[in-house]
This record gives structure tokens, C-alpha cells and sequence, in this order.
């Protein structure tokens, strides 16, 4: 997917009139940033974890590159709020309000 590592203006009228609310389209947004940024958390957890078993000498970990390598990756992926709004942009995301479904 392509999204911009910085931040952008919106046009907070577009991001309403996908849902009808503001107020509910940055819950549904906000909900899936959470998603993504756990699902990156334990996928950065799981890659780390390789070195930590490796050895336990505080030096050895300083001086690992392929461990600095990862982490510099996922320094520079783009925010987990940015990931979300585009996909939201881009209708990728399924959300449903069981509130408005009672009143239908």
C-alpha cells in the first residue's frame, strides 16, 4: 500500500460524508490504528526475540547490526494512524455500528 510517512491535511467533510459522522468515522479510524500497531508490535516483538536468546552480554547486543537493521526498519514505516486513514480513504476497512443496525 502506498502511504506517506508524514502527516497530510484532510478535508474533514470527505472523511464525514463516508459514514455520515466525524465523531465516528475517527472511532472507526482510531480503532483500527490500534489494530495495526499491535499486529507491528508483535511482529518487531517476535523478530527481536531471535536476538535476545542469542546471548546476554550486554556488549554482544550493542554491537548486533542485523538487530539495529529491524529496528531502523520499523522506525521508518509510516505511523499506524496514517496506515489507517488511508485504508479508510480507500474503503478497506469493514466496521459496522450495532447501535444503527437496531434501529433499522
Amino acid at each position: 500500500m502506498n502511504v506517506p510517512s508524514s502527516t497530510i491535511t484532510r478535508d474533514i467533510n470527505v472523511i464525514a460524508d463516508k459514514v455520515g459522522n466525524i465523531y465516528e468515522a475517527v472511532v472507526i479510524i482510531a480503532k483500527r490504528a490500534n489494530q495495526i500497531s499491535v499486529e507491528i508490535k508483535s511482529e518487531l516483538d517476535k523478530k527481536l526475540q531471535e536476538f535476545s536468546a542469542m546471548g546476554d552480554n550486554v556488549e554482544e547486543v550493542f554491537e548486533n547490526r542485523e538487530q539495529i537493521e529491524i529496528s531502523r526498519y520499523y522506525e521508518k514505516l509510516p505511523k499506524p494512524t496514517l496506515i489507517a486513514i488511508e485504508e479508510f480513504m480507500e474503503d478497506k476497512i469493514y466496521y459496522r455500528n450495532p447501535i444503527k443496525d437496531k434501529l433499522k
